[in-house]
């Protein structure tokens, strides 16, 4: 699955998670350089644009 618009990423108790296509992947170290925060609202929009069901956002590991 390709992203043309980005990646996802969520913190969530302090870890980083990347939205891939099948759920929440770990991802170490720290948030990459150019990663930039976005709202709840920019986030839904994303995932409407990719075609991601706007629900995976309340399924970030906690």
């Amino acid at each position: 699955m390709a992203f043309p618009r980005g990646r996802l990423l969520a913190v969530s108790g302090g870890r980083l998670y990347v939205l891939a296509p099948d759920g929440w992947d770990v991802v170490g170290g720290t948030r990459p350089e150019g990663a930039k925060p976005v709202s709840r609202e920019e986030a839904e929009d994303w995932c409407r644009f990719e075609g991601v069901e706007v629900q995976v956002l309340d399924a970030v590991p906690g």
